[in-house]
């Protein structure tokens, strides 16, 4: 940040107004991150359904909040490895393969704690 940037710092809600459109970004430009939000909307009416405990509602948040913010840097670190270079690079496809895997690592962990949560629901209605 330089000298110019504390003198003039931008205002909460510019600063809030860009947060949003990356997101908006995100939501009509990469498939998985509307995978995400879908999946989000469809757990989100689950977990109404069940009426799941508080506790169970902080982990839900967790694994969809956490799922959105890996895919948004996972996706700002592809375009920034994509705006360096255009050639084929090793450190780059390392570095868009590596954001990625972080992305699959939470994914399969929101996968677990939402069979864990619902499990329970599903299994009584049987």
């Amino acid at each position: 940040m330089d000298s110019q940037d504390k003198r003039n710092p931008i205002p909460f809600i510019s600063s809030l107004s860009y947060a949003i459109s990356g997101v908006n970004t995100a939501l009509r430009a990469e498939r998985n991150m509307r995978i995400h939000f879908i999946s989000s909307i469809i757990v989100l009416l689950v977990s109404f359904y069940f009426s799941i405990t508080k506790i169970e509602w902080l982990f839900i948040l967790l694994a969809i909040g956490g799922m959105f913010a890996l895919e948004l840097v996972n996706t700002a670190i592809e375009r920034v490895v994509d705006l360096v270079t255009e050639e084929y690079h090793p450190l780059a496809k390392q570095a868009k393969d590596l954001a990625a895997g972080a992305v699959l690592v939470y994914a399969f962990l929101s996968v677990a704690m939402g069979m864990i949560i619902f499990s329970p629901y599903v299994l009584n209605l049987f």
